[in-house]
């Protein structure tokens, strides 16, 4: 990987929503964008879609030990529950 590699979708945060480090939990349409550095982290960040601000999916970033786009997957599919969601581990994904 050369750089930074970059995932982004917009999902329906389920209930409790997404917990964030500036704000706390965000709820409703929300984008999620995963970044995977060269240094073997991927970061996750959330903002309400649409919105100009970008918040940190709390617990990020983390290793992603070769599988950022299964993070991607797996930080989707943790928003989607809500409860509220965290950045997912890579035994997760």
């Amino acid at each position: 990987m050369t750089g930074a590699d970059q995932w982004q979708d917009g999902v329906l945060a389920g209930p409790g929503g997404a917990m964030t480090d500036e704000v706390g939990v965000i709820t409703g349409p929300l984008t999620l964008r995963t970044t995977a550095t060269a240094d073997g982290l991927v970061r996750f960040d959330v903002q309400y879609e649409d919105a100009d601000e970008w918040y940190t999916l709390t617990g990020s970033p983390r290793p992603h030990h070769g599988a950022p786009a299964a993070l991607h997957t797996a930080a989707l599919a943790a928003i989607r529950r809500g409860g509220p969601a965290e950045a997912p581990t890579p035994g997760s994904a």
